[in-house]
């Protein structure tokens, strides 16, 4: 699915006015009719709707949708901010419509016209909604302060007023609303994605308002969200005839004294990659756990009792991933350099690999092109260096996988998978569960096999992190949030697998 900036969400309404053709009153009262429905199946009709809407096109989304309720049977109170006296054709349209109902229209003028809010009340956030760029001061301020002052819950039309679509409203000095629930319409606006803006976004909600598909498949972007419909083209088919050769060797560096787990995990997950065959160079002192713990992983030894120390050849294995419980030796980072160098081709990178790059910068520009970088926001902080707001620390992704011709993965909710053609892959599944020891190792692991049977690296990273996400989602039904280990994520990758192909 696109993520488009406001200016194109724009430019997709006026094509569909134009080719569908519908008039724009007339798409103000579809987009509205969807607001309805979703409320409609969740609230019932003993609370009050408490509706605030602004003068332009956001607030007569805020009127219709007013009147449909008022229609069924539900208590609304619309309540006017007027900050401004000027207003939208289409609002003043749907103002003059509000006298078909029995509706309790409030004028707020001045701050003491702000009426009270009950807790049991719905208030409805029509004041702003999308392509606002100025802080919100003034009268719209003293309202929106009211509303999350309240206890009672709070749904935002498309966008929470005062928060800005496609740029930081980090410093921006305005109020904004803490929206519960946000309704946005057709496409999700990048700024829901930003780990800065998820206490004004709360949970959000995609509503299909019908925008011509003409448009919507012509029109250019950097940023995606990924859901199952965009990841299950990706599934190879597998052929009768294939054998474990068919399928790929993978290679995994891994593990150190104490730190074998990882190993474990990694390895455990990319058998459940759907991998051919898989080999994993471990220090001597974890031979008697691999062996034992995942029996199906054949070894390669160090000749170092604790830690990796030697390169080994690589001339039998179609992708090497690198990094999990490594640790940090001397000898490990020497061998990891040598290693980077002797690679031909693509390397998933992860964890003490990535710390080792992030002490040896100079490092990087011998990373073998189109490698997986696998870091988790503090690693990118130290790949990269600081940033001041989400927005740009995502800048310096698209930066860091240009310069230096890597698939970069910053893991979080949302896991953003960005490609060195700037392009950027939002995920939409995963949840807070999966904040544990080891998760990353799993990750590691699942996007290595991937890569070894013959995806691309962006292929292999972005259904890695799709995966990932779907099996940690499955383990969260089992096991609950809390109690989520990195083993249930393993054990749930294969319905994950099954999940996605019945799409």
């Amino acid at each position: 699915m696109k993520i488009l900036p406001i200016d194109e969400v724009r430019n997709a309404d006026a094509y569909t006015i134009a080719n569908e053709p519908i008039s724009s009153v007339d798409l103000m009262e579809r987009a509205a009719t969807q607001l309805y429905r979703w409320i409609k199946k969740r609230v019932d009709k003993s609370h009050t709707v408490r509706i605030f809407a602004g003068p332009g096109n956001n607030g007569g989304d805020g009127l219709v949708l007013a009147r449909l309720l008022c229609k069924k049977g539900y208590r609304v109170q619309v309540n006017i901010v007027r900050f401004t006296e000027k207003t939208s054709d289409d609002f003043q349209t749907n103002y003059k419509r509000l006298e078909e109902c029995d509706v309790d229209v409030v004028e707020i003028k001045e701050k003491s016209d702000i009426p009270g809010i009950d807790a049991d009340d719905l208030l409805v956030d029509a004041i702003f909604g999308s392509g606002l760029t100025r802080p919100v001061k003034g009268l719209a301020a003293e309202v929106i302060e009211k509303l999350n002052a309240s206890t009672a819950v709070t749904l935002a039309v498309d966008v929470p007023s005062g928060l800005f679509a496609d740029s930081s409203s980090k410093h921006s000095g305005g109020a904004i609303v803490r929206a519960d629930y946000t309704l946005s319409f057709q496409f999700p606006k990048l700024a829901f994605l930003m780990p800065g803006n998820d206490a004004f976004v709360g949970n959000w909600y995609l509503l299909d308002i019908g925008l011509h598909p003409d448009f919507i498949n012509s029109v250019q972007t950097r940023n995606f969200f990924m859901e199952k419909y965009d990841i299950a083209p990706m599934l190879k088919s597998r052929k009768r005839f294939a054998h474990k050769g068919t399928f790929g060797h993978a290679l995994l560096i891994a593990g150190c004294y104490g730190k074998m787990g990882a190993a474990v995990l990694a390895s455990r997950a990319c058998l459940r990659s759907g991998v051919g065959l898989l080999h994993t160079h471990i220090p001597k002192v974890g031979y008697q756990i691999m062996q034992t713990a995942s029996p199906e992983t054949m070894l390669s030894i160090d000749r170092y009792d604790n830690y990796f120390s030697e390169v080994p050849d690589p001339g039998p294995y179609t992708a090497v991933g690198i990094g999990p419980g490594l640790g940090m030796e001397h000898q490990s980072q020497m061998a990891l350099k040598l290693f980077i160098q002797e690679y031909p081709g693509p390397m998933v990178f992860d964890a003490d690999a990535l710390n080792i790059l992030s002490e040896n910068k100079t490092w990087l520009a011998f990373l073998p092109k189109g490698s997986i970088l696998t870091p988790h926001p503090k690693e990118f902080e130290r790949l990269a260096g600081k940033w001041s707001d989400d927005f740009e620390r995502l800048q310096k992704l698209r930066d860091f996988a240009a310069r230096y011709g890597v698939y970069v993965v910053l893991k979080g909710a949302f896991t953003t998978t960005c490609f060195p053609d700037g392009r950027c892959y939002f995920n939409s599944t995963g949840n807070p569960g999966m904040a544990t020891a080891g998760s990353g190792d799993v990750l590691t692991g699942l996007v290595t096999g991937l890569l070894a049977q013959g995806y691309s690296p962006g292929q292999a990273a972005v259904l890695g992190v799709y995966l990932h996400g779907l099996a940690g989602d499955l383990a969260s039904k089992k096991y609950g949030q809390e109690a989520l280990v990195a083993t249930d994520m393993i054990e749930q990758i294969g319905k994950a697998f099954k999940k996605l192909r019945k799409c």
